[in-house]
């Protein structure tokens, strides 16, 4: 796994508020909004994270790319004429905030899915090496299986990417490298 550059990401994702804040996103939104029609689809705000804030790690992990999208668009509490496919501006920020947010979830995903397959199988999950990080990063869990069990919502055996961010929300997962 590459070592990942926290604070060039930390520098990029600008979600803080404020008006130097909100200056800066208006440039960004400006280039990913390229047809200037004041909404994004998911595509186009893919296609931004590698051509405009140019983070090929994020862009290397489209799963925290989509959830931020659709998360985004979930919260947002202006009604959207052009429906749940598009962001706008004033949902930026938080599609911003969600996407550094899951990216830290995407690379704990990633570290404990050791066969590198997209899932996380129950002896990976259980595997004493991956224990330690996971403590780190959310505390002890004195039943690992069930702890699995309770992640695995859909009953796969698997644990998906999606699976995981919800869990991890609720843990409030923090990696110990994140620079945050």
């Amino acid at each position: 796994m590459a070592d990942i550059d926290w604070a060039e990401i930390n520098e990029k994702l600008v979600y803080e508020k404020g008006e130097e804040g909100k200056a800066k996103r208006k440039e960004i939104w400006a280039s990913i909004d390229v047809n200037d029609n004041g909404y994004v689809s998911l595509a186009e705000m893919t296609k931004g994270v590698r051509d405009v804030l140019a983070i090929d790690e994020i862009f290397d992990c489209r799963p925290a790319i989509n959830r931020a999208f659709h998360h985004a668009r979930k919260i947002s509490k202006k009604e959207s004429e052009h429906g749940d496919d598009y962001v706008t501006f004033s949902e930026f920020r938080i599609f911003l905030y969600m996407l550094r947010q899951y990216f830290e979830y995407y690379q704990a995903f990633d570290r404990v899915d050791t066969g590198d397959d997209g899932r996380i199988s129950k002896e990976e999950f259980t595997n004493p090496k991956v224990k330690d990080a996971i403590e780190k990063w959310v505390g002890p869990i004195e039943d690992y299986e069930a702890e699995f069990d309770s992640i695995d919502a859909n009953g796969g055996g698997q644990i998906l990417f999606n699976e995981f961010v919800d869990w991890a929300t609720d843990k409030n997962l923090d990696i110990e490298d994140d620079d945050d």
